[in-house]
């Protein structure tokens, strides 16, 4: 909820934040991209740049 919220409110420092603190309680990719998918849904196009950004956080984040 934090993170779709981060999106919504095009955060970029919350949503690093949110997208670190799911990764380390065990959310799966297909779960973000579930939350990212529902940002999208609410916030309209005008996320899509903070989502693109949030999906290269994650992958990096992952990736560790």
């Amino acid at each position: 909820m934090g993170l779709t919220g981060s999106i919504v409110l095009r955060c970029d420092d919350c949503i690093t934040y949110h997208i670190k603190q799911c990764a380390e309680a065990g959310v799966t990719r297909e779960q973000f991209m579930d939350a990212f998918n529902v940002a999208l849904v609410v916030g309209g196009s005008i996320t899509i740049p903070h989502l693109r950004r949030a999906v290269d956080r994650l992958d990096q984040v992952l990736a560790k």
